[in-house]
């Protein structure tokens, strides 16, 4: 093609309608626009029809040899193929088969493609090719090219949510000293210039609490967040977290408020509050149930946790009722860990329509606020749907002298073993010394809440480029 005199690879091609919004416009309409990758190709004597795509849609094309000219039609047929990209002008009609095209013009041969695609009968059926090979999966798979755009349409309606409620969008660092805002496994690295062992973060919540110290009322912040943990289809090593806080809220305030995102979410990106999962249709816009951590427990296990202040005791318990955790550290966790440990075994899987959890225990809850009423539970709420916790949100604990006492008791479970107990920080705790508000927060995982929302099996199939085993 090169030696021919064809541009293989030309700088730019001006567009004026994209190809999903090229198949509603009406038919006689000149001048149209459009570029993409050839998906389809059906060539006859003097016609040629073209299916052209990307991720928002696709566009038949049809090259007539009288319209066209002999020489650049054949010239096509010669050298264009399926995977190519082409630009394209002509006008819009509607075929015999009510389908709307364009009838070309003038083309312009936009880029070659040096591999060949897979064959689009049988599509991508490996998953390990899915997965290291996106650009492929985001060609070939329909269900892929909706999903991962919802969830761009979702991350959009989820910002403009929060902006319109006078919330503030910030970053805050990567990188820290400390692990904490979560009770995760953190990845640890080393900072040359500073000859220091860093963490990269498992949450942005200490951090944008310290805003709340320094005037900020509302904050936001999509933060990519990073936990060293074992691999399932419900977690991801590397995450978008969406995390705000609200001064002078409640946690109580914030469970009606993440109702009114969640809606507006659904509404926004699929035009709709009904979702299919596990063959039910679930109409969020139904009441939502609340069960307290105790009660849901007691009622799948017949355990009443509030009678096993000693975690040992609630081992034991567990083991004479037959009940595995499956947990190879289970004996060595403290008891907020290994009485949530229980509830993900026994009670999580069970929740399918949408459920708030509430009063959890405050060992499992470091940075909460305790209950007034019960100083043993927290003003917390957790969001479940389908088996998967989607939003995790609470009273904030704002008294320094507490939060050091549970930090401290957080770091003596870590010195005997619990490596997933949170890291003493003292910057955080001065800074909470300079005085807090109430303050409400919440967190949420992008990729757990699109998982929930598509009906999807794996929570890689909810993040563009998973990431995977180096071969």
């Amino acid at each position: 093609m090169k030696s021919l005199g064809i541009p293989v690879y030309p700088e730019k091609f001006n567009i004026n309608t994209a190809l999903h919004e090229a198949a509603q416009l009406q038919d006689g309409t000149a001048g149209v626009r459009v570029a993409g990758r050839i998906l389809g190709l059906r060539s006859f004597s003097k016609l040629i029809f073209v299916t052209l795509s990307d991720i928002e849609g696709s566009l038949q094309l049809l090259l007539n040899k009288e319209t066209l000219g002999e020489e650049a039609f054949k010239q096509f047929d010669k050298w264009v193929d399926i995977g190519d990209f082409i630009g394209a002008e002509g006008n819009m009609f509607t075929t015999k088969t009510m389908e709307k095209t364009l009838r070309i013009q003038h083309y312009v041969f936009l880029g070659k493609a040096l591999r060949t695609l897979p064959d689009k009968w049988h599509g991508l059926t490996s998953v390990e090719t899915r997965y290291r090979q996106r650009y492929l999966d985001l060609i070939m798979t329909k269900e892929t090219q909706a999903r991962l755009l919802a969830r761009a349409k979702m991350v959009s309606a989820i910002r403009n949510f929060l902006e319109t409620n006078d919330f503030l969008e910030v970053e805050t660092p990567v990188l820290q000293h400390t692990s904490s805002g979560a009770i995760a496994k953190p990845f640890r690295t080393y900072h040359n210039a500073l000859d220091t062992e860093l963490n990269l973060r498992i949450a942005p919540e200490t951090y944008l609490k310290r805003l709340i110290v320094g005037g900020y009322a509302k904050v936001f912040e999509f933060a990519k967040c990073f936990r060293n943990e074992g691999i399932s289809p419900q977690h991801l090593q590397e995450f978008t977290m969406v995390e705000g806080y609200a001064a002078y809220w409640s946690y109580e305030e914030t469970m009606q408020f993440m109702r009114e995102m969640v809606l507006n979410i659904l509404q926004r990106t699929f035009h709709t509050t009904t979702i299919h999962m596990n063959g039910l249709a679930v109409d969020f816009a139904s009441e939502w149930e609340i069960v307290s951590f105790r009660d849901l427990i007691m009622k799948d296990t017949g355990i009443d946790i509030d009678l096993y202040p000693d975690v040992q005791d609630l081992y034991e318990e567990t083991r004479s009722r037959n009940i595995s955790v499956d947990h190879a550290e289970a004996e060595s966790l403290g008891r907020g860990n290994f009485i949530d440990l229980l509830y993900k075994k026994t009670c999580r899987a069970k929740l399918i329509k949408p459920t708030f959890i509430i009063q959890h225990p405050i060992d499992l809850s470091p940075l909460a606020r305790a209950n007034d009423q019960n100083p043993l539970i927290v003003d917390r709420f957790q969001l479940v749907v389908n088996g998967a916790e989607i939003i995790n949100a609470y009273s904030e604990l704002v008294d320094p002298l507490e939060q050091r006492r549970r930090l401290e008791a957080q770091a003596l479970l870590r010195s005997n073993g619990d490596s997933e107990a949170m890291e003493m920080d003292e910057d955080y705790l001065t800074a909470m010394e300079y005085g807090m508000p109430p303050i409400s927060g919440w967190g949420f995982g992008i990729e757990r809440l699109l998982m929930v929302f598509t009906d999807c099996d794996t929570i890689k199939d909810c993040v563009l480029f998973p990431l995977t085993k180096k071969i």
